[in-house]
């Protein structure tokens, strides 16, 4: 349909649906997965976020767990980083990384840090403030291979500014931003190492045409509807954190081309926007422990119009004030989030320990032995030998009975 008339109405229930299977949700888990398996599920989502945080496991294992169940990670680490990789790291949706095809769509990007358009102020600043600095770094890099920004050693360490990185880390940030340098490879103890990108990228990516502002931005788009499903311009534009006025301009040149099709999703306040090739299934059946930074709930307010639950970080909250825990995962079953679980991998007991565990009003009569059977699967997969509850949280007696009897 064209012209933006709205043509459809689709329940909220209907609407979950939908974005679940738009996430991989709902689909037999594969019996060994592997590497075509990760490109796959890295070319479904688009982009998956990057984050430091190694309390379960750092939050880009978990996705692909999360939609494929225990896979080798040394498989995503060589997709990612090794000599031959299938993925990029840039700022997408916050550090993230994505297929390798996606890299010059996001040119304009580098343009705009580089340019200080918008929420690149700061990094034009010290590009403009520093350019005998950027210039050492590149020709370190040029010359010595890949490097570690504490190897680069251009300036003093700490010395204030950006969460007290040294001058060589916020010169090698900025041209990453930039697009000047890229991600090579990560050291062991996950720090990002600076190559040229003539250097890491495959040569018909680095050597591909750069698209215009607009068709890239559209392909992104493309990309994040059929990675939702069915999504408001609030979740469209959140996805690759694209501005309002860009994302409004492409959604509709997107609808009047009948790319999108304007929906009515009763209960939502605005708008939503249906991929034309997306699934509509009667049901979905599927049992998922959630990264707090997987694409399915990284959108808190999609979260809660998408399934009723309110979902919070509480990493940062002090101790006293923390609800479900520290790092909490939620738990899908079926097409409700069911329960929440505070988790930590002791790895020096081989323990991944339930330091909470939660239930949400739409748990049923299955939501423990459930969420157990996952948990399990879980420590399996993070090499610990076993699951251990603490007795925090209105769940946490009924899971220790189902992990205290003996796996089915």
């Amino acid at each position: 349909m064209r012209g933006g008339a709205l043509a459809e109405q689709l329940s909220v229930a209907q609407a979950r649906r939908i974005a679940l299977a738009a996430q991989g949700f709902g689909r037999r888990r594969p019996t060994a997965p592997g590497r075509r398996h990760l490109t796959e599920t890295m070319g479904r989502l688009g982009v998956v976020q990057i984050d430091s945080v190694n309390v379960v496991s750092r939050t880009h294992y978990l996705p692909f767990f999360s939609r494929l169940g225990p896979y080798p990670r040394d498989a995503l680490e060589d997709l990612a980083w090794g000599k031959r990789p299938q993925f990029f790291e840039y700022w997408a949706h916050e550090a993230s990384l994505l297929p390798l095809s996606t890299q010059p769509l996001l040119r304009w990007r580098m343009e705009d840090a580089a340019e200080g358009v918008g929420v690149w102020k700061g990094v034009a600043r010290f590009l403009r403030d520093h350019p005998a600095l950027m210039e050492r770094a590149v020709a370190a890099i040029g010359e010595r291979g890949p490097l570690t920004a504490s190897e680069l050693e251009l300036g003093a360490r700490g010395a204030g500014g950006w969460w007290g990185w040294s001058e060589a880390k916020r010169a090698a940030e900025c041209l990453f931003w930039t697009g000047r340098l890229t991600t090579a490879t990560r050291r062991a103890t996950f720090e990002r190492v600076y190559g040229l990108p003539r250097e890491v990228l495959p040569r018909d990516v680095h050597g591909a045409p750069t698209p215009s502002r607009e068709a890239a931005q559209r392909d992104l788009l493309r990309i994040a509807a059929r990675a939702q499903g069915v999504a408001t311009e609030r979740d469209l534009r959140d996805y690759f954190r694209m501005g309002p006025a860009d994302t409004r301009a492409r959604i509709g040149e997107l609808v009047e081309a009948g790319e999108l099709i304007p929906v009515t999703v009763r209960g939502w306040d605005r708008t939503a926007y249906l991929d034309p090739s997306a699934r509509k299934p009667r049901r979905i059946a599927a049992s998922a422990l959630l990264s707090p930074f997987d694409n399915l709930i990284w959108f808190r307010e999609r979260t809660e119009r998408l399934f009723g639950v309110r979902v919070r970080l509480e990493i940062y909250t002090p101790a006293e004030k923390r609800v479900h825990g520290y790092y909490v995962l939620p738990f899908l079953e079926d097409e409700a989030i069911t329960a929440r679980v505070d988790l930590k991998a002791d790895r020096k007991a081989g323990v991944l320990r339930v330091m909470a565990a939660h239930a949400e009003p739409q748990a049923t009569t299955q939501t423990a032995a459930r969420l157990a059977c996952e948990l399990r699967l879980m420590a399996g997969w993070l090499g610990l030998g076993k699951v251990a509850v603490e007795q925090q949280g209105d769940l946490a007696a009924a899971l220790q009975g189902e992990l205290s009897r003996p796996p089915q």
